[in-house]
């Protein structure tokens, strides 16, 4: 059973390190992830499970351990999924942003692993995948990483689209209220067209907590570089 969720954004300029000169733009976001962080400590789960968009080859399950990297983006640091082998595949760069903020806040309160979801996957499948990973275990965390539009200015990666505020003020208001049928209905084809990558994790999300009876809570919402970046705590 879900018995709480952390939603981050996943750009890898959250990592000081990689966002060198520009690190204090994001310091707010930082700390609402340490925050949310903290929720998913406080609940004591038995597992937690790093949710994070991913390509079609690098979609899939990761086990405790897995380690992936910044250095595609000419940054020496090296990330790991909490103690364990290492896993067969490098984490997607969602995941290896997760694992740094779990490595930034010391977990250890449980067990974790990662999964990557296809960006096109299809709501159904999202809902499924997630009623799946919430009957994992008695206690359930998720720590769920994904953006919103990447419209919201001329200069942001995808160009202005007027549609993107709007998009993205509807999932602020979804995640800021654990509100798991307005997640749901996310249009796909929509959020694609808007680069919105966190669509597919967030109805992840949406289905482990379709009955858990969660509440939720805002920490963070702003549109720098024109990506729409969220940071919310579901407990």
């Amino acid at each position: 059973m879900l018995v709480a969720a952390a939603v981050c954004p996943a750009p890898p300029l959250l990592v000081p390190e990689v966002a060198a000169g520009a690190a204090a733009e994001l310091g707010d976001a930082r700390t609402a992830c340490s925050d949310a962080l903290a929720v998913l400590a406080a609940s004591r789960p038995d597992l937690l499970v790093v949710v994070g968009a991913a390509d079609a080859d690098h979609a899939g399950p990761y086990p405790q351990g897995s380690r992936g990297g910044f250095h595609g983006f000419g940054v020496d640091a090296d990330v790991r999924l909490g103690a364990g082998e290492e896993g067969p595949r490098t984490l997607p760069a969602s995941l290896a942003v997760g694992a740094w903020l779990l490595g930034r806040a010391g977990w250890g309160a449980a067990p974790v692993e990662g999964l990557g979801v296809a960006g096109p996957a299809a709501p159904e499948e999202c809902l499924r995948t997630g009623r799946e990973l919430a009957a994992r275990d008695a206690r359930v965390a998720l720590l769920v990483m994904g953006d919103g539009s990447a419209c919201r200015t001329l200069k942001a990666p995808g160009y202005l689209d007027e549609r993107a505020a709007a998009f993205d003020a509807a999932a602020g208001r979804a995640l800021g209220s654990a509100d798991t049928a307005a997640l749901a209905a996310l249009d796909p084809g929509l959020a694609a067209e808007l680069q919105a990558a966190g669509r597919a994790p967030w109805q992840v999300l949406a289905g482990a907590a379709e009955d858990a009876g969660l509440d939720g809570r805002l920490l963070y919402e702003d549109a720098p570089y024109g990506v729409g970046y969220f940071v919310a705590a579901w407990s």
